[in-house]
């Protein structure tokens, strides 16, 4: 909605504010600012001139006139002019040398076609007034000569431009705008529907309501011998164009000035066009209407319609029809104003794709008690400015409405605010906002509900505050706000009229035992430490192709291939839910390796969905009319699957790059393996690995992953077929580990280990085993093996070569000891890794490496 700064002032007597400070206040009411623009401000130099004196030019392509234009000055200005629609003797704008138009284009005298040109006759779109540059903008006979242009048009003025959302639809209106701006300064507000129409003498076109809840207020006003030449004048123009509407004609451009200033659209037909009794009614199967836009439309059983003898007229609210359309030689103008219902209006627009200005009015809701007003005012300025003679009469078809009331405690606003409002600060502020408000509530309403006279009430909200009748009051919301409809909207309106910045910042309360759970502080912790261990976390869509459980090896009996069939899939490639993280992970490592990214490391977390056995294929479809009982919950719940919760990672290329200082070092099965350590060590578990042979994986290059004796997951190298079949870099590999039954096996709080403060004592260990043997199983022998003085075991290096023999490999290992409560000596360490190594050579057969 775009607000002339002029027009607000016509009902508001603003202090001398700039457009920034009514901006301001509008802001702090609620109201959304788009943007302010200024208008004129930059224009100078322009004045009124009088043609004396044509002279047609030839010899050119076009049509050049060369006029003597009297200005007011000494003599008269030579002004070369290329338009053909003004003669001598009219009055026109001229740009005298060294003037300003909009946009800071200057003119100056210079000679053009052969002839001095001192200045420049101006169309309206060179003033900045609008589109129309199909010639000069003449003025009307009697302007004063010389007189300053920009101040005769108003040229200099201010636009706010406000977003209106769809609760204040009264606010796309000059009036609903201009009490807000007179609220929010204290200042008298001037209503421009506060006229008070003739008495009703007898109907005009006659007019009736078929369908009360599609209209319950319809109004016919008529005019007859409207001059269809006349214009509208400039100050109409000039507003229409700053409030961003085209200006078309005089008949149409007073519904629309008076539709921007009331908020009430209205519609003009051709009385000559009209045949019979004006039916308000909804749509009749197969009807059809032309509507102004020469499009014929299907009308839907739903659509409000305005009919007469011949069928559909109109469809309201939204677009007239195209048959009773007023043209230019229309001298009898029937004027229709309406109420009706905003939903249907909303609906009716949606489903022909007609957004209009008079539909996004009444489907916001519009001032049920306009259209009387609004269609006085029309026919007293089509009578005023294009000559027309009011008929004596309205038709006015009704349907009694009444008015709704809300009865709620007069500290109700206060409470939701958290701010004490006294009682008279509550009253006054719903009275600024048009309400009445009468003291207390009889019993009925104090209990709730609706009572007889239709009064609405938050019960709840009484029996909450204890209150009694002295401290209840009943508001009537005025009929310009249909968006007051729950003690909710009071307290709102209450607030914001006090002011949103004076309400305290207040945290709330934190709820005890509120927080993140165990398991959720596990799936962050681990995302973080893959992050942190080089792995990009990626998030796919849930869902997969049958084509992929063959791409992945999997046996026809393997459990990943019963798989849930979503009734509606995103797409028919991908209809299933998947059971493993890898299809989405290893499509996404294509997708970036094709984009020139040949070194990825990605992770993802997320469920997996795993049907049930004896689980029924479909789940029940319940209605919505009643709550489901605990039986139907039941059978949902068991048609739903388990969703376990996994991460997954995904190699290729160097995990650690190359550079200027040296060589890096391809991904491999040990980085997926260790990948997932990095995840159970987020969950203070260890894992066991053992070897295995589990599709995808390359069946000579996979692990096993244990926790206890409970499988988690497997790592490792993906099969070759598999990388050939998605595409994937040669040596790809991937880990898959399940987060829900690492969460199971989570140790208990935290103990805080005892820390000794006696010295480390550092023995280093390389025992030779043959190549097949597990490294977790020579560790686990050597922590055996070395008892409680150990504190920590590693592996530093890996051996494979002549020295070991054929067959065998190498594993050098650091054992740190230490005692809690003495320094060890040498022969308490050197004892301690004796036995380890003794473990280890009578479990795996390890052989202590000689030097």
């Amino acid at each position: 909605m775009k607000v002339p700064l002029s027009w607000l002032r016509e009902y508001v007597d603003l202090p001398a504010a700039t457009a920034h400070e009514v901006a301001d206040k509008l802001t702090a009411a609620g109201l959304k600012l788009e943007s302010i623009s200024s208008h004129g401000h930059d224009v100078k130099n322009v004045v009124v001139g009088e043609v004396l004196e044509i002279e047609e030019l030839t010899g050119f392509k076009k049509p050049i006139r060369h006029c003597k234009v009297e200005t007011g000055e000494a003599t008269p200005r030579e002004i070369v002019c290329g338009a053909t629609n003004f003669v001598a003797g009219d009055r026109v704008p001229v740009v005298l040398p060294g003037g300003v138009l909009p946009g800071g284009f200057e003119v100056g005298a210079r000679k053009t076609y052969g002839r001095m040109s001192e200045g420049m006759i101006c169309s309206e779109r060179e003033l900045g007034l609008g589109d129309d540059h199909g010639g000069i903008m003449v003025l009307p006979p009697g302007t004063p000569i010389g007189a300053d242009v920009v101040e005769l048009l108003g040229l200099r003025d201010e636009v706010i431009e406000l977003e209106i959302t769809p609760d204040i639809g009264y606010a796309l209106s000059i009036r609903g705008v201009a009490r807000e701006v007179a609220t929010a300064f204290g200042v008298e507000f001037r209503d421009p529907a506060g006229v008070e129409p003739p008495a009703e003498t007898g109907p005009s076109w006659p007019a009736s309501i078929a369908d009360p809840t599609a209209c319950d207020r319809f109004v016919l006003r008529e005019v007859r011998g409207f001059d269809p030449a006349a214009q509208s004048p400039l100050w109409m123009r000039v507003r229409l164009t700053r409030a961003g509407m085209r200006p078309v004609s005089l008949a149409v451009d007073i519904a629309n000035y008076l539709m921007l200033e009331l908020g009430q659209p209205l519609h003009t037909f051709d009385r000559d066009k009209l045949t019979g009794e004006i039916v308000v009614r909804r749509a009749a199967a197969g009807e059809r209407l032309e509507t102004l836009d020469h499009v014929v439309r299907e009308l839907d059983p739903d659509d409000i319609l305005i009919t007469d003898q011949s069928g559909p007229i109109s469809m309201a609210g939204t677009m007239g029809g195209l048959e009773t359309e007023i043209s230019d030689g229309s001298t009898d103008i029937v004027i229709e104003a309406a109420h009706f219902s905003a939903t249907g209006i909303s609906r009716e627009s949606r489903r022909h794709g007609l957004v209009s200005e008079a539909s996004k009015r009444f489907e916001r809701g519009v001032d049920r008690e306009l259209p009387l007003v609004a269609s006085w005012r029309a026919v007293q300025l089509l009578a005023e400015l294009g000559g027309a003679t009011i008929q004596p009469g309205v038709t006015h078809a009704e349907v009694e409405v009444s008015p709704p009331r809300i009865a709620i405690p007069s500290g109700y606003p206060g409470t939701v605010a958290g701010v004490d409002y006294s009682r008279d600060t509550v009253i006054a502020r719903l009275e600024q906002v048009g309400c009445v408000v009468t003291p207390g509530s009889d019993p009925a309403v104090r209990k709730g509900g609706v009572d007889p006279t239709g009064v609405v009430t938050g019960g709840a909200l009484a029996a909450k505050l204890a209150v009694t009748g002295d401290d209840m009051i009943t508001v009537t919301p005025p009929s310009w706000r249909p968006d007051l409809t729950d003690p909710n909207d009071l307290a709102e309106e209450v607030i914001r009229l006090e002011g949103y910045e004076s309400l305290p910042s207040v945290l709330p309360s934190a709820p005890a035992g509120a927080g993140l759970t165990e398991g959720q502080r596990l799936r962050r912790r681990i995302g973080r430490a893959l992050a942190e261990g080089g792995y990009v976390e990626v998030l796919n869509y849930p869902f997969i192709s049958p084509d992929d459980f063959d791409r992945l090896l999997l046996p026809a009996d393997d459990a990943r291939r019963h798989a849930m069939r979503l009734a509606n899939p995103l797409s028919e490639d991908e209809p299933l839910m998947r059971t493993t993280l890898l299809p989405g992970l290893l499509k996404t490592l294509v997708r970036n390796v094709g984009r020139g990214f040949s070194d990825v490391a990605l992770f993802e977390t997320g469920p997996v969905y795993r049907p049930r056995e004896g689980a029924p294929e479909v789940a029940p479809v319940l209605g919505v009319e009643r709550r489901p009982t605990a039986e139907e919950l039941a059978s949902i719940e068991a048609a739903l699957p388990d969703q376990p919760l996994r991460v997954a990672v995904v190699l290729a290329g160097e995990f650690e790059r190359s550079g200027w200082w040296g060589g890096g070092r391809e991904a491999s099965w040990a980085d997926a393996v260790q990948a997932a350590r990095t995840v159970a060590g987020e969950a203070r578990l260890e894992l066991s690995i053992s070897a295995d042979q589990h599709e995808p994986w390359h069946p000579g290059r996979c692990a096993a992953l244990y926790v206890g004796d409970t499988l988690v997951g497997h790592a490792g190298e993906l099969h070759p077929r598999v990388i050939e079949a998605y595409g994937l870099p040669k040596r790809t590999v991937a880990m898959e580990l399940e987060i829900s039954r690492l969460e199971a096996a989570m140790p208990g709080p935290v103990q805080t280990p005892a820390v000794s403060a006696y010295p480390v004592a550092t023995q280093d260990v390389a025992l030779i085993v043959p190549d097949f043997t597990p490294v977790a199983d020579v560790e686990a022998a050597l922590r055996d093996g070395a008892g409680e003085l150990l504190e920590s075991i590693r592996l530093f290096d890996v051996y494979v070569g002549e020295q070991v023999g054929a067959g065998n490999k190498s594993l050098a290992y650091t054992m740190r000891f230490r005692a809690a409560d003495r320094t060890l000596t040498v022969e308490e360490t050197t004892a301690a890794r004796d036995a380890a190594v003794a473990m280890a050579a009578d479990r795996v057969g390890a052989q202590l490496r000689s030097a």
